[in-house]
């Protein structure tokens, strides 16, 4: 039952890395730094199950991957933010 359980879930992740990678890439560039910007929320989100999930890891295997998780989110979160104030920074007037 485990390994139809893993087989399932494998499959989710590798169709969701599919339609994540159509889906990013037919964005026009215009509209990608406010899409990215608005999905700082869902990353911090994911970034708080991330850490729920590694601190309550059994083992090493579960623990190292809820590090990694941790640490790709948090990546994932400052980058976003970087971009939206790097975004941001393009509309502010120049003084004359």
């Amino acid at each position: 039952m485990l390994e139809n359980s893993l087989l399932i879930e494998l499959y989710v992740f590798v169709l969701a890395v599919f339609v994540g990678f159509e889906v990013i890439t037919k964005v026009p560039p215009t509209l990608h730094t406010p899409l990215m910007s608005g999905a700082n929320a869902i990353s911090g989100i994911t970034l708080l199950g991330a850490i729920v999930v590694a601190l309550q890891a059994d083992g090493s295997v579960g623990t190292v991957l809820g590090l990694a998780a941790v640490v790709l989110s948090t990546v994932n979160v400052v980058g976003g933010f970087v971009v939206t104030d790097r975004m941001l920074r393009m509309f502010r007037r120049t003084p004359r």
